[in-house]
C-alpha cells in the first residue's frame, strides 16, 4: 500500500495515521486483538481532519490544489465517462500531451471531453510539461471543440494548470494568439460547455478552455489571474510573501462563488479529493449531471447570449463613492 503524502499543516493527522499503521502491523503479527484501539484512533483522525479542514487559509488550499496525489483529468474521465477515445494533434505542429481530449459518453450521451494532465512521475511530468500547455495544446483543444460543434456534442472541460507555458518556443509559435483565439471561439461555440476547475486554474492557461455556460469548481481548488508566488514576486519582489498574496487574490472557491465567477462548488471528501478519488468522482458526476441538465435544452441563441454576457461581466465593479 502506497504511503500517503501529508502536507505541512497536516502533521498532527500524519502522526495519528502513523500510530494507526503501527497498531495494524502489531495486530497482524500477534494474537492480541487491538481493533478497538485502532477504531478509536481512526475516529480521532477523522475528527482531527474535519477540524483542520474547516479552518483552511487560501495558501493551505493552494497546497491541496497542487497535491501530488490529487486526481487529474484522466482519473475523472475513467470514472465518470464511458467509451472514451482520445484524439491527438492540432493539425499544425504537434500533439501537446499537457492537454488530453477525445470523444466519450456521459450518462449515455455522446460528448467531447478534454482537460489538462500534469503527470504522476518525473518522466510523465516531463512529457506533459507539468500541465503547462504550449500553443499546439490550445489549438488541439480548439480543434476538438469545433468537431464537437459540427456534430452537436456538448463539451466538458477540466482545468488544472499553473498557467500556459512561458518558454520562448511557445511564444514563437503564438502562445497569446492561441489563448485569445480559444476564448473568442468558445464564446461563440454553438453547443453547451461545462467547465470544472479540478486543481489549479492559472491565468490565461486556464481561461483558454474555461469559457463555459456552467463553471464548477472543486472545494479545494484555486482559480486566479496569477499564482500566489508570481503575485508576491511582483508586489513584494520575493516569493516568500506567497501566503499574503494568496489571501489578497481571492483564489478560493467560496470567494469566487460570491463574486459570481463560478456557478457551483463541488464538495470534496474529508481531507481532499486525493483521499478518496472514487467518492470525489461520484460527487463530481452528480454535479456535472445537474449542470448539463440546466443548459442542455436552452436555445442556441439564448445560450450564446448568456455565455457572452457572463464573459463580459468578469472584472465589472460598481463605484460606491458618494457624489
Amino acid at each position: 500500500m502506497a504511503k500517503k503524502i501529508f502536507l505541512d499543516f497536516e502533521t498532527p493527522i500524519a502522526e495519528l495515521e502513523n500510530k494507526i499503521e503501527e497498531l495494524r502491523y502489531v495486530q497482524t503479527e500477534s494474537a492480541v486483538d487491538i481493533s478497538a484501539a485502532i477504531n478509536q484512533l481512526t475516529k480521532q483522525s477523522q475528527q482531527l481532519t474535519k477540524d483542520i479542514y474547516s479552518h483552511l487559509t487560501p495558501w493551505q488550499i493552494t497546497k491541496i490544489a497542487r497535491h501530488a496525489e490529487r486526481p487529474y483529468t484522466l482519473d475523472y474521465v475513467s470514472n465518470i465517462f464511458t467509451h472514451f477515445t482520445e484524439l491527438h494533434g492540432d493539425r499544425h505542429f504537434a500533439d501537446d500531451l499537457s492537454i488530453i481530449g477525445g470523444l466519450a459518453r456521459f450518462n449515455g450521451t455522446p460528448c467531447m471531453v478534454m482537460g489538462h494532465q500534469k503527470g504522476r512521475d518525473t518522466r510523465e511530468r516531463g512529457l506533459r510539461n507539468f500541465g503547462m500547455s504550449k500553443p499546439e495544446g490550445y489549438r488541439k483543444a480548439l480543434r476538438l471543440m469545433k468537431t464537437a460543434e459540427k456534430f452537436k456534442l456538448p463539451v466538458f472541460t477540466f482545468v488544472d494548470t499553473p498557467g500556459a507555458y512561458p518558454g520562448i518556443d511557445a511564444e514563437e509559435r503564438g502562445q497569446s494568439e492561441a489563448i485569445g483565439r480559444n476564448i473568442f471561439e468558445m464564446a461563440q461555440l454553438e453547443v453547451p460547455i461545462i467547465v470544472t476547475i479540478i486543481g489549479e486554474g492559472g491565468s490565461g492557461g486556464a481561461l483558454a478552455i474555461s469559457v463555459g455556460d456552467q463553471v464548477l469548481m472543486l472545494q479545494y481548488s484555486i482559480y486566479s489571474v496569477i499564482s500566489p508566488e508570481g503575485c508576491a514576486s511582483i508586489l513584494w519582489k520575493t516569493a516568500e510573501k506567497s501566503q499574503e498574496a494568496a489571501d489578497a487574490l481571492g483564489i478560493t472557491a467560496i470567494r469566487l462563488k460570491a463574486l459570481g465567477v463560478i456557478d457551483k462548488i463541488v464538495n470534496e471528501p474529508i481531507g481532499g479529493a486525493h483521499r478518496d478519488p472514487k467518492q470525489m468522482a461520484a460527487f463530481l458526476k452528480r454535479a456535472l449531471s445537474d449542470a448539463y441538465r440546466q443548459v442542455s435544452d436552452i436555445p442556441v441563441t439564448e445560450l450564446l447570449d448568456k455565455r457572452y454576457n457572463r464573459l463580459q461581466s468578469y472584472g465589472q465593479f460598481t463605484d460606491s463613492k458618494s457624489a
